[in-house]
């Protein structure tokens, strides 16, 4: 049954954790090669990411004040899981590691051998194991730092006494830094100069180029990871992505991990915050306003389209709108929940969208996790070029219903009205036209390209894996590629046709409780892919127990399960508690099988006590 409280004594159930094991070794140790036994005695927190994921982003981004508090106690170590073919490689994890300023182990999993030894369903998943080498806790999704850390400071506290914690210098050792001039740029915007204004990502500052798109002119931003106003010189940000041009000579900024939107006056190198709070959008909190009292979550990029600053909100699934004018931001289109659904913006679906590129009539859209090219009407409908969903992807040219693309992260229209589209995970610029349905490759050998600029008659990739801009002259024809189709490579869950339990575990961290002053606390939805697979059950509710109905005649697809609880401080005296939003999305892929499981259990936060 699903848990909402604190689960009675004994207060942690206590399993023995698995061995770690990763085909790809261990990075960020020296070279050296760790076992559970050479951590005995720490407190290990397992962070099950796959750096394609936005969500495991922010979990790094929650993850570091716990890291740095609890330093002597506390051995955080990166399990990476791939869900593409690309993050299988191992030089693709060793850049995401400097790329999003991992400062702890990580164990490359490209076989994902430890993460089916833990049982995990979904990225991210935390595990906290006990100095004594047992399982205490899982929890999945973001919002749980706070959970942990409580967590931490209660096994401190036991350990300590009972002399099972041992105290030092954890296994970091940091990689040796490399002297470019760009280190892992997101997006680039060609100035009226003809210079080029860069987001140069992992040293959280904007470059300016000149012409010959290598000799950097000047830099803005200190350098440091921070969210500061004013000079050049003295102003902060934290991995920058997405420029945009306005129409007064400014440039708009999608300051990523800050949640925000700044303004870079490219004539005095000024930076002013235009929206955001610095704090992440969570369900429940205002999604339009004043625009710099709304919290936004991941701005990945930005483009100008029908008098608004439109905005890939990678965060939370959805696209959102700046008005210049009356200075405020809404959400523009989407629903918060992951997938591929086109139609009215306020019914449609989007997975991590993460570049836009405005046209007189459309917006386009690379959306990364469906490996889709998407686009936006001058009447807010969405429309899907090319993708199928979130499990297909691959590099495969021709007619646009079958071509498959792999975690694109750009898009940049043509001037003949198609597009080419930074293919990332291919390593290629490839290109769609809208006359013919056809998709087409134009260059390979690229190294995770993630935006491309024209100039006259060449275009410019921001090659990021390459830490470089590299011009190409706009081929006439098209490269032929070997074509190859892929599927999200995670073992399908045999339950039985007919009735299914749903059970979202969800346990209130020690001191807290649900928080129902406002109403339910806990919501819960529930989707299918193909729709058939669920007779009964879809749908949204608040209850975290759900009883579906599995169509016996469909033999495989993917259930859809999206939880959110909302928990605060539970003491009566104070006046104003704080309080945390826990939440997930699990894609479960199920097969039908006569004697597989009746109950699906999914932790939100704690133990299955019923496994």
């Amino acid at each position: 049954m699903s848990e909402t409280s604190p689960a009675p004594t004994p207060r942690r159930a206590r399993v023995r954790a698995p061995e770690l094991t990763g085909k790809g070794g261990w990075l960020n140790t020296g070279d050296k090669q760790y076992t559970l036994a050479d951590l005995r005695g720490r407190i290990v927190v397992l962070d099950f990411w796959t750096f394609c994921c936005i969500n495991c982003l922010h979990v790094l981004d929650e993850l570091r004040e716990l890291e740095e508090r609890h330093r002597d106690t506390v051995v955080i170590i990166g399990v990476h899981s791939p869900k593409f073919v690309h993050e299988a490689e191992h030089q693709a994890v060793v850049d995401a590691v400097e790329r999003y300023g991992v400062e702890h182990p990580v164990l490359d999993d490209p076989e994902l051998a430890t993460w089916k030894q833990y049982a995990v369903r979904a990225w991210p998943t935390l595990v906290v194991i006990d100095p004594e080498g047992y399982v205490v806790a899982q929890h999945a999704g973001e919002g749980h730092a706070h959970a942990i850390g409580r967590l931490v400071e209660e096994l401190e506290a036991e350990h300590a006494a009972k002399g099972t914690l041992r105290r030092g210098d954890g296994p970091y050792v940091p990689p040796e830094p490399e002297p470019t001039a760009l280190r892992f740029p997101g997006k680039a915007l060609l100035l009226p100069s003809g210079n080029f204004l860069v987001s140069d990502t992992t040293r959280h500052q904007l470059v300016e180029l000149a012409q010959d798109a290598e000799t950097v002119v000047r830099r803005i931003g200190s350098g440091t990871r921070g969210f500061t106003d004013g000079p050049a010189a003295e102003a902060s940000f934290s991995e920058p992505q997405g420029l945009a041009l306005l129409d007064d000579g400014s440039v708009v900024v999608a300051d990523t991990v800050n949640h925000a939107l700044r303004r870079l006056d490219p004539a005095t190198g000024e930076v002013t915050t235009l929206a955001g709070t610095g704090r992440q959008w969570w369900q429940g909190s205002p999604t339009s306003g004043p625009a710099r009292e709304i919290d936004l979550s991941s701005p990945w990029d930005v483009a100008v389209f029908g008098g608004r600053v439109w905005i890939a909100m990678a965060g939370v699934h959805q696209l959102w709108a700046y008005d210049p004018e009356r200075r405020t931001v809404a959400v523009a289109a989407g629903t918060t929940n992951e997938g591929l659904v086109d139609g009215p913006a306020a019914e449609a679906w989007f997975a991590q969208p993460s570049g836009l590129a405005a046209t007189a009539d459309r917006l386009w859209l690379a959306d990364s996790e469906t490996s889709a090219l998407r686009w936006v009407d001058p009447e807010g409908h969405v429309h899907t070029a090319v993708g199928t969903g979130l499990f297909d992807f691959g590099h495969r040219d021709g007619a646009a219903e079958q071509a498959l693309f792999q975690h694109p992260l750009g898009v940049t229209a043509l001037p003949d009205g198609s597009v080419a589209v930074s293919d990332t995970y291919n390593h290629a610029l490839r290109r769609y036209d809208p006359a013919t349905g056809e998709v087409t490759t134009l260059a390979t050998d690229l190294r995770e390209p993630s935006d491309a600029v024209l100039v006259g008659d060449d275009i410019v990739v921001v090659e990021s894996a390459r830490h470089r801009l590299t011009r190409l002259r706009l081929p006439e024809g098209a490269v032929r590629v070997e074509s190859v189709a892929h599927r999200t490579q995670r073992a399908a869950t045999e339950v039985a046709p007919g009735r299914l339990r749903l059970d979202v575990i969800f346990q209130a961290p020690a001191g807290q409780k649900l928080d129902t002053r406002y109403g339910p606390s806990t919501r819960l939805l529930v989707s299918s892919t193909p729709p058939e697979l669920l007779l009964k059950g879809e749908g949204a509710d608040t209850d975290l127990s759900r009883e579906l109905d599995l169509n016996p005649a469909v033999a495989e697809g993917v259930l859809h399960v999206s939880a959110m609880a909302a928990s605060c401080d539970d003491d009566e005296a104070n006046e104003y508690p704080a309080c945390h939003v826990h939440q997930q999305d699990w894609g479960v892929p199920v097969r039908l099988t006569e004697g597989g499981a009746d109950r699906l259990p999914l932790v939100l936060a704690g133990m299955d006590q019923d496994a």
